[in-house]
């Protein structure tokens, strides 16, 4: 039996809960969660959480801890559970920014520690999880976190030091990739499309593009070709795209997104 505990029940922290009390994982968990806005964890009730009186008890209660809080949370939190901290406890990050060495000093130096980067969209069982490992956890015990986070969608394991740099590809992303779809969808709504009919046929567009990437076979440049007839609408659209610089664009949003996790590193 894998004793899971959660600090933090918000949007991801319920996400994962989810994931877990709806995967064949539940058989063998024992779900405990502590928020300080308690309803929150009474509304994980029907996935057989257990409601926690603080962040200490959760430690104490779990082997699995997942760290769901913001960045600004841990210095508060973290010396909280330290003494609830032993060799066993595995302290699973998902807060942008936090290190591993920045875990260990605020709670134990033997402390094992997975840094997980998840996205939102987890909350539909779509989710992209990066994950590392760190030296101190075994094979097994990463596994185990590998799986909970697969609970709710797919997992990568990405190495420590590329943690913050991998963010804006799957961390950000959706909400850069929901910018790009709202240009579309204003523009449905200017020249008078209905606006069910155009969300419905550009998010397919989104999903089955997405499909191409990953079962095609072929590259994101030969993909491009293939939409793009000589001196068709397509090739009209895209000239303005390059026009506008957005491959720049992106990867300035790229950039600036890492920058800023450095900043908040800790």
């Amino acid at each position: 039996m894998n004793t899971i505990g959660f600090i933090g029940a918000g949007n991801m922290g319920s996400a994962i809960l989810r994931g877990i009390a709806g995967s064949d994982m539940k058989q063998e968990a024992e779900l405990f969660a502590y928020n300080p806005t308690e309803a929150k964890v009474d509304a994980l009730a029907d996935c057989g959480v257990q409601k926690c009186k603080s962040a200490a008890e959760v430690v104490e209660k779990s082997r699995y801890v997942f760290l769901a809080i913001k960045p600004q949370k841990f210095e508060e939190v973290l010396p909280q559970i330290a003494d609830a901290v032993t060799e066993q406890t595995v302290l699973v990050s998902i807060a942008a920014g936090i290190g591993a060495e920045f875990i260990r000093k605020l709670t134990k130096p033997f402390a094992k520690v997975v840094l997980a980067m998840p996205n939102t969209p987890l909350l539909l069982g779509e989710g992209a999880t990066a994950l590392a490992k760190d030296d101190s956890v075994s094979d097994a015990e990463f596994a185990v976190v590998r799986n909970i986070f697969g609970s709710c969608g797919m997992t990568a394991v990405i190495a420590p030091e590329q943690m913050k740099e991998v963010i804006a590809i799957n961390g950000s992303s959706p909400a850069f990739i929901y910018l790009f779809a709202k240009g579309f969808l204003d523009y449905a709504a200017r020249v008078g499309l209905p606006e069910q009919s155009a969300k419905e046929l550009f998010v397919q567009s989104l999903i089955g593009s997405a499909k191409m990437i990953t079962d095609s076979g072929y590259s994101i440049d030969e993909l491009i070709r293939q939409v793009s007839s000589p001196g068709g609408t397509t090739l009209a659209g895209l000239d303005q795209l390059y026009e506008g610089k957005m491959l720049d664009a992106v990867q300035n949003a790229c950039d600036s997104c890492t920058k800023r996790a450095y900043e908040l590193s800790k």
